[in-house]
């Protein structure tokens, strides 16, 4: 990497703690997103997002044992979202992901341009699923 690259070229890694990385891997391929075989073993899930962005779904020891970290005492350390074509998109993942077991974090929420649905997934972590009306948007 050099000094000119573009903020825009920059990929981004979300690691996150998993109990199951196999379980992990079979909802996220049932919702239809890609694994990375080049970066996924026993211990470790890798969903493509896109070309620039990848969640790495990590064995919670396997995870922990990267910076010596230790699991939170609790609540909420931050919330995921993920873009999508249409409201319908929106629904049809959300619902799909209830149907692979996750379970709601959010009724659907209708913001003006924007509408939104979460869920937590098998770990209890939170995914919004949002669309923007592109007309909005300027």
């Amino acid at each position: 990497m050099t000094t000119t690259q573009q903020a825009t070229d920059r990929m981004l890694f979300v690691n996150l703690p998993v109990a199951d990385p196999a379980a992990t891997r079979a909802f996220w391929s049932e919702l239809g997103f890609t694994i990375n075989e080049a970066f996924s073993d026993a211990n470790a899930t890798s969903v493509q997002l896109n070309p620039l962005t990848a969640v790495m779904f990590l064995e919670t020891g396997y995870f922990h044992s990267f910076h010596g970290t230790t699991p939170p005492a609790g609540g909420t350390g931050a919330l995921y979202c993920l873009s999508a074509n249409s409201a319908d998109d929106v629904r049809a993942l959300v619902e799909r992901a209830f149907a692979l077991g996750a379970t709601p974090a959010s009724d659907p929420q209708e913001q003006g341009p924007m509408f939104g649905w979460s869920f937590r997934d098998l770990d209890g972590t939170i995914w919004e699923v949002m669309w923007m009306d592109p007309a909005a948007l300027g």
